[in-house]
């Protein structure tokens, strides 16, 4: 019989809870949505983009990934091993005061997240066209491996990611 991996379990649930803040909660708006699988690398990958309904001018992404040495070592029930998902957010925000707003963004995180995370800022904009800011990439990665053990936290988790892009859209 088919047993589902610990990916597709967290998929599961992240997709439902992310739906229901989209279909009953009405407080976002789902915009993209990807579920992958790397044959060169034998990798899943499950990623989900939303904003808030109110408050479109940033996006999160929430992040799921399976490496095929998480995958091989849950089939072949390899012992001693982490096995698990790595979880990744990823915000996208334009910003124009570039040391103020990031500055104030990685304290703002760093308050909501605590120390569960390692926290990257990228700017970009595009060349040639008239200076309207940078577009900044925050990813937020998660230190430890998640599995099914979490699924309680989805919810609490989702409630920080909300938060979060509430307090970006003020930044």
């Amino acid at each position: 019989m088919y047993d589902p991996t610990i990916f597709e379990n967290l998929k599961v649930a992240f997709e439902n809870h992310v739906y229901d803040l989209d279909n009953i909660d009405h407080k976002i708006h789902i915009t993209n949505r990807v579920d992958r699988m790397d044959l060169s690398i034998l990798a899943r990958e499950f990623a989900i983009q939303f904003t808030l309904v109110t408050k479109q001018d940033v996006i999160a992404e929430i992040v799921l990934k399976a490496s095929l040495e998480d995958l091989a070592g849950e089939i072949l029930e390899t012992p001693g091993k982490q096995l698990g998902c790595s979880l990744l957010l990823r915000f996208n925000k334009r910003v124009q005061n570039v040391n103020l707003q990031c500055t104030k963004i990685e304290q703002a995180l760093n308050n909501i997240w605590e120390n569960e995370i390692q926290l990257t800022q990228t700017l970009s904009y595009v060349y040639e066209q008239k200076a309207s800011g940078y577009l900044n990439t925050i990813d937020i990665e998660f230190i430890h491996k998640i599995n099914e053990d979490h699924m309680d936290d989805i919810t609490d988790f989702l409630d920080h990611v909300l938060e979060t892009l509430e307090v970006l859209h003020r930044i």
